[in-house]
């Protein structure tokens, strides 16, 4: 209907687009599954691909009764895709027969979703966020109202319309205010697994959300601003825009763990978007070795510094041995000769050209098959390339290489350097220190790959070693959330996942919580690969009240000095309170009684403690009679408290939160700067309040 015309009742009229829109949605349903493929499909193989899409399309197409199909509309002015007219403030469309005065064609309506919804005669009812027709939605303003006269957003009470608020972005008589619906949404308590922010998205976070597929964007952004969110728009926009190239080349999400992942994993299909994997970096380089046991904080550095990298090479290209004796063809009753000198240039030919090991592997017989070839041809011959093949296959050849250009196995290698001293020496040379070689040698040295207690960052060398033997694939696109904390070792791994596509890298410096977490984003797209990466800042605060942020920022010039503190958009009075205790005896008891407060407001709990901590409060709560969950597991409107070691909170967020003895937190780390951005990243893990019960005195940036 025309973008001015409006019924009497507009939030009945509302609700009736509602109701046909999900009829709409269910009768589209319905067609796929209806379908018949008996006829258009020659095999069974093509069959099974087509039946998979089909099911992956009736999937996508699931109406979730209590997310909301639409959560915005836009009145446009004129008709989209008009012309502009030269020199307009407004931004008015005129279509091209009207420039000479022939009159205004009538504006547009447009419902703004989470995916497209047509109606019989293919007309939408519902567009998806990310066409470019609803992008006004998040940047029209009253400076630049993108040709929008209103913009109406909806407000939903468990799955049905309830509200609307109007906002006319061309009325100069009307005032700006802030959306009380978009407040409210913002604030809604969180239960169950991560939101998505699709219909409070800002325009800040839409710019990055919308960013070209063939660039990389670095996004810095403190507790509440987003980020993680932005992450995931991004990849389901990307997924929008060029769904036939990323359906070929895949795309990732890189998280720091298992309950991170299961925490953000239903915010991707709540779009529409089910075909993206989510990894951790031990997921992705654990395929080759069990990994069973773990390091000292110091090896773990050295292991994940990228002087690493070349003490690698250097180790792979030492199996490359130069030849000593020349390379005999016998053929029929010919004999054909390569001296070991010639060879000796195919191997030093190829080392300079920097090749992949098994690269040149693979290339080494042909080379000497084609010198064999040559002295053919001299002797008036005419071999074709079946007769090459045949000698790159001769057993002489194939002996010759061996001995060469032998096979190395990644695993192996690795595990030679760090259980042989002599030969890690000799390619730590100059690059590790006598001392730092002695960390990362294994105590008990493996008899054989299998037996080996391999650590996480063994893993990563193992990827890296591969790497160098064998190109790793690379995917269109990759999103590394909390990249703040991967070693350089582990950004080379993720790096060489996009190598050739494009990555999104989430993180906060302040919240750098492992000893190799990096200092600097420069430094970090420097070993990820993406040197020419665009670093945006979010600094606007929407999820952590402004008390809760205000009191955890007095760490940062302690845990990352220069960093801008969050400005939080949110005033909530009361939404802190620390409290000490007389005794470390009462402290159990304090926090039972804090989360029983907690509990009596709607939304999620978590009981945040340092690790060591935990399973005394465990004991508390099951005395008290309180069931809680575990990290990642989903909450409910029956199970709401969770305990989260504070080594797990990272990404987490929870409506309101107990913080137990922040002391206990930080000396919880190896150092006192970890322990404090441990203790920053517990801080700002609320949304609505936070409680901090405390016997042992607080920080000296806290008290």
């Amino acid at each position: 209907m025309p973008a001015h015309e409006e019924s009497s009742n507009p939030l009945v009229r509302e609700r009736e687009h509602l109701a046909a829109s999900r009829a709409a949605l269910r009768a589209m349903r319905e067609d796929v599954q209806a379908l018949d493929i008996r006829d258009v499909t020659a095999n069974w193989v093509n069959a099974a691909v087509l039946q998979a899409q089909m099911d992956d399309r009736i999937k996508a197409l699931a109406d979730l009764a209590h997310t909301p199909l639409f959560f915005g509309r836009l009145d446009y002015l004129h008709e989209v895709g008009a012309e502009k007219v030269e020199g307009s403030s407004k931004g008015v469309a005129r279509s091209a027969s009207a420039k000479g005065g022939g009159g205004r064609r009538e504006g547009e309506q447009f419902y703004i979703g989470r995916r497209h919804v047509h109606d019989a005669q293919g007309d939408p009812m519902v567009i998806d966020w990310r066409a470019p027709v609803s992008q006004p939605f998040y940047q029209a303003s009253r400076n630049n109202p993108l040709d929008v006269d209103r913009r109406r957003r909806f407000g939903y009470t468990g799955g049905e319309l309830t509200a609307y608020e109007d906002e006319h972005l061309t009325d100069p008589a009307e005032t700006e205010q802030t959306s009380k619906l978009l407040q409210t949404e913002i604030e809604r308590p969180r239960v169950g697994p991560m939101r998505d922010i699709v219909a409070t998205i800002q325009p800040e976070q839409d710019e990055i959300v919308r960013s070209d597929l063939g660039g990389t964007v670095c996004v810095q952004g403190g507790p509440g601003t987003g980020k993680t969110a932005v992450g995931l728009h991004r990849v389901a926009y990307l997924l929008y825009a060029h769904r036939e190239r990323l359906a070929r080349t895949g795309t990732l999400v890189v998280g720091p763990n298992r309950s991170f992942l299961h925490y953000i994993e239903q915010v991707l299909p709540a779009l529409g978007e089910l075909d993206v994997r989510q990894a951790t970096v031990e997921d992705l380089v654990a395929a080759r070795v069990e990994v069973r046991g773990q390091d000292e904080s110091g090896a773990a550095v050295i292991k994940g510094d990228a002087r690493m990298a070349e003490v690698l090479r250097r180790a792979v290209r030492s199996y490359v041995t130069p030849p000593v004796e020349p390379v005999v063809v016998v053929r029929g009753s010919r004999r054909w000769r390569v001296p070991a000198y010639e060879v000796e240039e195919m191997t030093a030919e190829l080392l300079a050209r920097g090749m992949r090991y098994g690269a040149a592997h693979e290339a080494l017989p042909q080379r000497i098959a084609h010198a064999v070839l040559v002295r053919m041809e001299e002797a008036g011959e005419a071999p074709d390339d079946r007769v090459q093949s045949a000698v790159a296959r001769n057993p002489a050849v194939k002996a010759a290489v061996k001995a060469v250009w032998p096979a190395v196995e990644p695993a192996k290698l690795v595990l030679r350097l760090l259980t042989d001293a002599e030969f890690l020496a000799t390619h730590a040379e100059g690059i590790l220190t006598g001392d730092e070689q002695k960390q990362i040698l294994m105590a008990r040295p493996a008899r054989s790959v299998k037996s080996a207690k391999w650590t996480a960052a063994d893993a990563v060398l193992i990827d890296e070693a591969a790497d160098l033997v064998a190109r790793t694939h690379s995917l269109g696109h990759v999103v590394i959330d909390e990249a703040q904390d991967l070693s350089p070792m582990q950004y080379r791994a993720v790096g060489r996942r996009c190598s050739t596509g494009s990555a999104t890298v989430l993180g906060d410096l302040a919240q750098g919580t492992t000893p190799w977490s990096t200092e600097s984003w420069e430094q970090a797209l420097f070993h990820l690969g993406k040197t020419d990466a665009l670093v945006e800042e979010l600094t606007a605060g929407f999820r952590v009240p402004r008390e809760v942020i205000a009191y955890a920022s007095r760490l940062l010039p302690a845990i990352s000095p220069g960093l801008a503190p969050v400005e939080s958009v949110r005033e909530t009075p009361g939404s802190l309170a620390v409290r000490e205790l007389a005794t470390a005896g009462e402290l159990d008891a304090a926090v039972v009684a804090a989360c029983e407060e907690s509990l009596r407001h709607e939304g999620s709990i978590g009981l945040i403690a340092a690790d060591a901590r935990v399973p005394a409060l465990a004991a508390a709560l099951d005395a008290a009679g309180h069931a809680y969950l575990s990290p990642g597991e989903e909450t409910t409107a029956a199970s709401r408290l969770t305990l989260v070691p504070a080594s797990l909170a990272k990404g987490l967020e929870y409506d309101y939160v107990v913080l137990d003895e922040p002391a206990a937190v930080v000396d919880g780390e190896p150092d006192e700067r970890t322990g404090l951005r441990r203790l920053y990243v517990a801080l700002t893990r609320a949304v609505s309040g936070l409680i901090v019960l405390h016997a042992a005195p607080l920080p000296e940036r806290l008290a």
